[in-house]
């Protein structure tokens, strides 16, 4: 079975990848259709990062927790379709609040238009996605409402940083927790609930749906210094000129701080620190990035969350769905490789 581009799955198992490939399929005709205006430049805009492509991981997980109830239940693709909605949003205007140029290998919404097109259009997204959730019921609603509050706060704790004598790699993790954890952990809850699966198997999705969306995160803090703009679909280095502090760079920090620290690791802070003025100080930093020790430890880092992931399925029935999300583990730690 292989499914969902660059989280393509190899499970040996042809019903459990006929049921979500016709899930993906029906999403994807989901998406186009909750993107429809009839203002035809909302339809564009709105359009625009659903034509772009992406993994569409969120709605892959909802799928594959749906196979531990009724794969069939019709709120399944709808919930589905609201998550990545939901996502898409958020990038809409994460690209303007980093000042992004580049989004799955196309000009970013922001770039192609500008600014207020961009926000405005991601919170039409908002909207439309809020749309299809009152159809799914109140508890659905109120699940949604929750995660979406983790998110922004998620979002506003990265804005203001860590309080004085707060660790900032803790502080980072609650970040990342709530601003793509909470989401990731939503699109596994759903897909169990929709399903009509048991209480305690929708919990433990959602667990590991909260633990893989931060494995998830780290790889992709991981992919903005270690990868080209093919591999990730936006331009190396994106975080570090926005002085965003992922996990490398908090690891980098970390080092330097210490009295052992080396000369090295406190001129490549002191570079970072000036704020990467042009391309060839951004290429600098990342070259010194990649080779430093702080990214090999941002990757173990990567691996422990998705470990944690993987243990949390540990109580349920083994099944192709089970080995298929073991193996989602697999594909977001190869990710940060």
């Amino acid at each position: 079975m292989t499914v969902a581009g660059p989280f393509g799955l190899n499970v040996r198992d042809q019903a459990l990848e006929a049921d979500v490939q016709a899930g993906l399929t029906a999403v994807e005709e989901g998406l186009l259709d909750a993107t429809k205006s009839d203002v035809p430049f909302i339809t564009e805009a709105a359009q625009h990062l659903v034509r772009a492509g992406g993994k569409r991981f969120r709605p892959l997980l909802v799928m594959l927790a749906a196979q531990f109830g009724d794969p069939q239940e019709p709120g399944i693709v709808p919930a589905a379709v609201v998550v990545e909605l939901t996502h898409l949003a958020t990038l809409y205007h994460d690209d303007v609040m980093d000042e992004a140029d580049v989004r799955r290998g196309v000009p970013s919404a922001n770039a192609n238009w500008n600014n207020s097109v961009a926000v405005l259009t991601g919170d039409f997204l908002f909207s439309r996605a809020s749309h299809m959730l009152a159809d799914l019921g109140p508890e659905a609603v109120r699940i949604q409402a929750q995660a979406f509050e983790r998110l922004v706060t998620g979002q506003i704790l990265e804005t203001a940083g860590p309080r004085d004598g707060r660790d900032p790699i803790s502080h980072y993790l609650d970040v990342i927790a709530g601003k793509t954890g909470s989401l990731i952990a939503v699109a596994g809850r759903f897909g169990a609930m929709m399903a009509g699966a048991d209480e305690g198997v929708v919990d433990i999705l959602t667990q590991y749906g909260e633990r893989l969306g931060t494995a998830f995160q780290l790889a992709d803090d991981v992919l903005d210094i270690a990868s080209d703009s093919h591999e990730s679909g936006k331009t190396p280095g994106t975080d570090l000129r926005e002085g965003v502090p992922t996990l490398p760079v908090l690891r980098l920090r970390a080092r330097a701080a210490s009295p052992e620290a080396d000369t090295a690791d406190r001129e490549l802070c002191a570079l970072l620190d000036g704020g990467l003025p042009d391309d060839a100080a951004v290429e600098e930093a990342l070259r010194r990035l990649r080779a430093h020790p702080a990214l090999e430890e941002a990757r173990r880092d990567t691996v422990r969350y998705a470990e944690e992931a993987r243990a949390t399925l540990a109580p349920l029935p083994e099944c192709a769905a089970k080995t298929a999300l073991e193996s989602l583990c697999d594909a977001v730690v190869h990710r940060a490789g």
